[in-house]
């Protein structure tokens, strides 16, 4: 399960510029022990958490920066609630970070930034938070691949966490420019492709699906090495990641929809996340729960909790 929950939540967007007001970040609760046996009862094995989207805002207590929940009305730790109720439901937890910031003002000297980067990884990776399984880097298109130093955020994850599955979305391509993005999409990938953001773990390139044959041997300085692939379904509409007030006037995706995509991907030794999207005050809607079942009951996956 994916969870896009943060200031974009309550401004009626998807991606915002880093100068909403803080203010305006006032869930009426965190419903995190809702969201965990949500994805519990539809069979799911973790769940990812937006913790900073590209506007910035955080949603742990950091040391880092003003921006975040420490000085937001609502101060709750939304990454130490999720984890507790992973616990309790014996749901592995996975973070979302995004490379992209447009809020820190050290964003543009490189060199700060990556230490920016490297002592707010510290913070959501060094067991505070328990194990985690997988970091899901994003918004990697905004400078030069060779601008982030990947390897080194690499490294580092790994040190804080050995088994943690890391990869940056867009994973895979030969060159970086917006229009190679956009020729190169993943049912088009084939065997020794090159790694752009290396080294990966896996390949990301959301909402966007792999082919039938899906390859899995990727190519770097001469190495072929092996990378499943992780596709995304937003449950509304392919589209929606934050909830707005429009949210619920929009399409579902099929509970078939979302079991055909499973039996695609597992049958390939990928992986499928859906993306389920808390409200203002903290809660997952009902109907996309009750979508997520349905498609839980046509797999067969679907687990009971009290």
């Amino acid at each position: 399960m994916f969870i896009h929950f943060g200031i974009n939540t309550f401004f009626d967007t998807e991606w915002s510029d880093g100068k909403l007001p803080i203010s305006g970040y006032n869930p009426s609760c965190i419903d995190a022990d809702g969201w965990i046996k949500n994805a519990y009862m539809a069979g799911m094995q973790y769940v990812m958490l937006i913790t900073k989207h590209h506007d910035g805002f955080c949603l742990w207590k950091t040391d880092t920066t003003d921006y975040s929940v420490n000085f937001s009305p609502n101060k709750t730790d939304v990454v130490t609630e999720v984890a507790k109720a992973c616990k309790k439901y014996g749901i592995k937890l996975g973070l979302y970070y995004s490379l992209w910031d447009r809020h820190e003002k050290c964003y543009k000297d490189d060199a700060k930034y990556y230490d920016y980067m490297c002592r707010q990884l510290t913070e959501l990776l060094d067991g505070r938070y328990g194990e985690i399984v997988e970091l899901w880097f994003d918004g990697g298109w905004d400078k030069r691949p060779s601008k982030w130093n990947v390897a080194g955020l690499y490294d580092l994850v790994h040190s804080l966490q050995p088994d943690c599955a890391t990869a940056v979305n867009v994973t895979i391509g030969y060159t970086w420019s917006k229009r190679s993005l956009n020729r190169l999409r993943p049912e088009k990938y084939k065997k020794g492709m090159p790694i752009r953001y290396f080294p990966s773990d896996f390949r990301l390139w959301d909402p966007h699906f792999p082919s039938e044959n899906d390859p899995k041997l990727y190519k770097h300085k001469g190495e072929l090495y092996y990378l499943p692939f992780e596709a995304t379904i937003c449950i509304r509409n392919m589209n929606n990641w934050f909830w707005d007030p429009k949210y619920s006037s929009d399409p579902l995706v099929s509970a078939k929809f979302i079991a055909d995509k499973y039996k695609q991907l597992t049958s390939q030794n990928n992986v499928l996340v859906v993306n389920v999207a808390p409200d203002i005050n903290g809660r997952q809607d009902t109907d996309d729960v009750k979508r997520l079942l349905e498609a839980a009951d046509i797999l067969g996956i679907r687990k009971y909790a009290d």
